[in-house]
Order: structure tokens, then sequence, then C-alpha cells
């Protein structure tokens, strides 16, 4: 029997493992070395395939798919340098919790390092960034089909968050049609084919244990610090905090409803670093804080006690506080710590001279900003084109750091981003698996370097069930820097690198709406109408160089003077 019919025995049993483990959705990039996993993959009803045609960005598809999905994403690809372009995604996973299985194709250990085309070392070439990593042998009917369905089982059960990377070399011919071929070789498994239930089974405890001397801390004066969370856990925590009378700093991607808006300005005050200095207990929920001002007062804090509350494994505070990590659910941690009632309803917030300060900020921008089409202004009222029932994807650089200073969100609104490595590689192929996982309208906020980074997943947005907005800030440059000392006369040429570029032949490229609104009116009313198409539109939002990085830097400045 020849090695292909093999071949596609050793992938089907591969991805029928996978999916005893909640896996249903495959993201797939064009190749030859990679047909078995590919055909296996077809044809297994179980399964969703996705494809495109890059394969950076077909990783942070996967990456968008799992991030919303809540489930393991698979992502098959071709040997060579194809491989390698898994890299970023795969990073972002590692850092950022979601469950991504790598399956690489390659070529058997005989064709590595002799000259043979398309042959690179893969083993490894990840280094210390998965999780954890499984080198297959080439498909031989030496070794039984439990063994490699145990091997698979035994990854899986033992994935709780980042990425898998499994390494699959398959010998020539790849192609056949031996339907029928090596049946027994799989039937050795016997009524595990019937069922849905790992080969090898290995439960999990998940046990969230109450702190011992919580009776104590919760009756201290406690902040609260709402990082990246899902909707659910946002809305559980802003009670949460409201109920124990703790002041809460909420992240743009924290999904708290920001209860202290604004914190970004009023937090380069010396009279609110004050009060905050009364704090004893500060409880982090959520890794990836955005704001420059709050991670500034997160590292010069000095509690007596400094926890993190988070599911991701490892210390996740980079002040290194003397304190607790608490690796857990959000939402297992606040069952197990309910707030504290207080017996007076005299006993008000202990610091709740915070929400003047809030609200003082709130009419500097307004008076800032009222009347203005800018991008800071689209920042600041960016709540009002949300989709009902919808979500929300938020690029890197500049915008995010305007949004979560300037905005406030819905409590309860889900919002994306990729905040591991904060990079603006992927960001459109991500948006693209988010909206694909949930099947809601989304709205995509990302700049003009991130689109042109990744222009060619302009392709996945095409032939959608549901709306996507995508709005590209063209600032001109990657203006993320205006905020930053670089020296003034590099700061163009090797900074920013302004393009000089138009959208709207890309959108035409990829078949997708084109609009430029000149002014808030206009843009509300493209808006509308994108949701009410069940298509892309893409709204190119032209606005002037380093405009909303001096705006931001103006307005810190009046909240710093009241």
């Amino acid at each position: 029997m020849s090695n292909s019919a093999l071949n596609r025995r050793w992938a089907e049993l591969l991805l029928e493992a996978l999916t005893r483990h909640g896996l249903r959705h495959v993201c797939i990039a064009p190749g030859s070395r990679s047909t078995p996993l590919t055909l296996a993959a077809a044809e297994n009803h179980k399964l969703i395939c996705h494809t495109h045609f890059d394969e950076r960005g077909l990783g942070y598809l996967a990456l968008g798919l799992a991030k919303a999905g809540k489930e393991p994403v698979a992502v098959i690809v071709t040997s060579g340098t194809a491989v390698a372009n898994l890299y970023p995604s795969l990073i972002e996973a590692g850092l950022t919790g979601e469950r991504l299985v790598f399956l690489t194709a390659d070529r058997p250990p005989e064709l590595i390092d002799c000259g043979a085309n398309q042959a690179i070392r893969q083993i490894g070439i990840f280094a210390s960034h998965p999780t954890q990593t499984l080198a297959l042998p080439r498909p031989t009917k030496d070794i039984s089909a439990s063994w490699l369905v145990s091997s698979i089982d035994n990854e899986m059960s033992n994935l709780k968050q980042g990425a898998l990377h499994i390494n699959c070399p398959f010998a020539e011919p790849l192609y056949g049609n031996e339907i029928a071929a090596h049946q027994d070789w799989l039937q050795t498994l016997g009524k595990w084919w019937q069922g849905d239930e790992p080969w090898l089974a290995q439960p999990e405890m998940h046990i969230t244990i109450k702190a011992a001397d919580w009776d104590i801390w919760q009756k201290k004066q406690g902040i609260v610090l709402a990082g990246r969370m899902s909707a659910e856990e946002g809305k559980c925590v802003a009670q949460w905090a409201k109920d124990m009378g703790w002041p809460l700093m909420g992240d743009v991607l924290s999904q708290t409803g920001q209860p202290l808006p604004y914190a970004d300005l009023w937090l380069n005050h010396l009279c609110t670093q004050e009060i905050l200095a009364q704090g004893q207990l500060v409880i982090q929920f959520g890794a990836s804080l955005t704001g420059k001002r709050l991670l500034e007062w997160q590292a010069k804090c000095q509690p007596e006690q400094y926890w993190v509350v988070d599911p991701i494994a490892g210390r996740l505070d980079p002040a290194n506080h003397r304190g607790r990590k608490f690796t857990c659910r959000v939402a297992d941690w606040l069952r197990e710590h309910p707030a504290y009632s207080r017996m007076s309803w005299a006993d008000l917030p202990w610091a709740d001279e915070l929400n003047t300060w809030s609200r003082s900020a709130s009419k500097c921008v307004e008076t800032k900003l009222a009347g203005e089409f800018s991008e800071a202004a689209v920042a600041y009222q960016l709540s009002q084109l949300l989709p009902e029932e919808g979500q929300l994807f938020i690029g890197n650089s500049l915008i995010i750091r305007l949004i979560d200073a300037l905005g406030q969100l819905p409590a309860g609104y889900p919002v994306y981003s990729n905040r591991g490595a904060s990079g603006i590689d992927g960001l459109i192929s991500t948006a693209a698996g988010v909206q694909r996982a949930t099947n809601k309208p989304t709205l995509t906020i990302v700049g003009d370097i991130s689109a042109l980074y990744d222009l060619n997943s302009l392709a996945l947005l095409r032939h959608l069930s549901n709306p996507m907005l995508l709005i590209i800030v063209n600032n001109n440059g990657g203006q993320i820097f205006s905020l930053l000392p670089t020296p003034q006369e590099e700061r163009q040429r090797f900074y920013c690198m302004p393009q000089d570029v138009n959208f709207d032949h890309a959108a035409a490229m990829f078949g997708l709406h084109h609009a430029a609104p000149q002014n808030w009116s206009e843009l509300k009313q493209c808006a509308q109408q994108a949701w009410e198409r069940k298509e892309t539109t893409l709204i190119e939002l032209k606005v002037s160089g380093s405009e909303g990085a001096m705006c931001l830097q103006e307005l810190l400045r009046q909240v710093a003077d009241l």
C-alpha cells in the first residue's frame, strides 16, 4: 500500500482526536505537503474550515476565532517558511491565553539538511514560545493508533493556554485514491469511533479557594484595577467594586463601563495621586493595562498588598509588588470573595472625591472636542457608532490609547484587541476571526500603518453573514511616536514613516464598500448604512497628522492644572 493512504489515515485520526477536545474551527493555507491534513479536515463533518492564502494572516484569523469563541482552534500549513509566518500569532496567543493548535506539515527526516526543496529545520522552530510541542514521527503502521490518539489527548488535556505546536512529517506520495486502505489500523480503536470522548481522559478539577484572611482585607481601603476580561466578568467586577465602595479604574478592554472615566487624564494630577496613596489593598482583575498614566501609577503605588486575579499563569505584575497572584477565572474568584455588606447606608465610598475629578476631566474633554471631527473626537464619541448586540475590535498604537483616555464604552459590551505583544501585525485578520466566531455585527478600528501591514487580510472580510465596519484612521503614519520624545528631525523619516496612501483602491480590489466621511454627521450616517448591510464597509478617516497625539497631550496639561 502507498504512503498516501497511510498519510490520510494518520491525519484523519489526528483531526478526529482534536475534535474530542472541543476543537471545531480549523484554518488552512494552501500547500502540497499538508495535503493529508487538509483533506482530512475537509472530510470531517465536525470541523468548520476557513482558508487564507497568507499564513501570517491565517494564524491571526485563528487567534481571533479562539479569542471570541473560547475554544481551541487549529491551523494547518505546509512546510518551509509557511511555518515561520505563524510565529507572531503564536507569540500573541502565549501572552493572552488563547488555545491554538499549529499543525505544520514537514518533509520526512531524510530530506532535512540535504538540500531538498522547501525543507527547513521545523522542530523547535518556535523556541520557548509554544506552551507545548509534539514532534510526530512519519506515519507508520509500526506505531499503534492508540499511541497517536493518546499522544494528542495528553497534549490537549494539558493545554490550558497558549499554543501547541504539532510537527507532522509526511513522505511522498501525498495523493492517492486508496480510500479503504489501512482502515484496519484505524479500527483497532474499536467503539471509540462511534463516540465523542477522548481516548485518554484527564479530568481537571477547577477549585478556587477563598483567601483565609479575606474577612480582614475586605474591611480595608481597597482599589480595583480592571484589565482585560470578558464582558460578563467586566459587569460583575463593576458591581462588586460598587458594592465594596472601592474606586475602580477600568481599562478600555475591561468592559466595566469605566465608572471613573478619563482616568488616564486625572491620574496626572497630584491630588488624585494623594487620594489613591491611602489605599491599603489593590486588586487587579485581568492582565494588560493600556493607559500610560495608569501604568505609571501601578508601578509606583505601595499598598500593603497587591493582588492579581487572572486565569493566565505567571506573575503578571511588572512592578513586582508584594502580594498574591490568584490563577483562576475572575468569576470564580468573585464567587468565593463576595462584597462586604456595609452595616450603614452612611458608609460612603472612601475615595468618593475621585468622582469629582473624573467629572472635571470630562468637562475638559467635552469643551476641547465639542464640534470637532478628528481622531480624538472619534475616540471620544466612539460608543455612538457601536452596533446593537454587536462587538468592538480595537487596534493598537495611538487609537487604543485615545479610546482608553477619552472614550467611555458601555458596561458589558464585548471589546477585543491584541494587547499581549501589542503589535500592529494581524489586526484585520484577528478581527475577522472574532467576527466569524460570534457572527455578530463588528466595528473594527485600526490605524493606517496597521491596515497596510495586514492589507492581504481584507480578503477575509468578503462574503460575511453579518456586517463588518472597518474604520481606518488615516493620519499618514505611525503617529504614536508623536507622543514619545523621538528626535524631531528624524521623527517623520524613521518613526512615523508617512506613506501618503488612500484606501479606496484597496477596498475596490477586494470588493468592499468604501466611504470617506468629512464630518461627524456623515460618519454616523455611513455607520448606520453599514449596519443595514450584511457586508463589509471600509470607512477611511483622513485626519491631520499628529493632531490626535497633540490633543491628548494638551488635555493632560489642562487636567493637571485644575
